[in-house]
């Protein structure tokens, strides 16, 4: 089954359906980019009168879960995926429609290889970074991927 937007929103409809209420949505994936919108509304809102903190890291952390997911899937093997630390830097506040990019799918294949190659579980850093209509950042999420082959 080929990756689509279209399939990712329909799982996270399924599967993830409080991120999908918030306004998270797959806009585009590659191997080795993922674009994840969210816009700012009366639900993701937080006192301030910007888009609360979780909700940017949900769209930051699918889009490089979708990218995870995708070379999982075009290994062909089986793999657990796990987030096992993440970092975040605010610099300004979300409103408007944010669009999250992920652009490290390119490091996804050699720690695929070692994964299977060794045996052992691997661990990877992917950035997502958040950026208004003016592209202006207003976010950056980091998170430790942790893949490891089933047995």
């Amino acid at each position: 089954m080929k990756i689509t937007p279209r399939k990712l929103n329909l799982f996270m409809l399924f599967r993830l359906p409080s991120a999908y209420l918030c306004g998270v949505r797959q806009k585009y994936i590659d191997p080795f980019k993922s674009v994840v919108t969210v816009k700012y509304r009366w639900i993701n809102q937080n006192p301030f009168r910007s888009m609360f903190w979780a909700v940017q890291g949900m769209a930051a952390e699918f889009s490089t879960g979708a990218l995870v997911t995708l070379k999982i899937r075009e290994s062909g093997k089986r793999m657990s995926m796990l987030v096992t630390s993440n970092k975040a830097s605010f610099t300004k506040k979300a409103t408007g429609r944010i669009t999250f990019t992920c652009n490290d799918g390119g490091l996804l294949d050699a720690v695929l290889e070692k994964a299977v190659k060794t045996g052992e579980g691997q661990t990877v850093w992917m950035t997502s970074l958040g950026v208004n209509k003016e592209g202006l950042e207003v976010s950056r999420f980091q998170f430790e991927w942790s893949i490891k082959v089933k047995n």
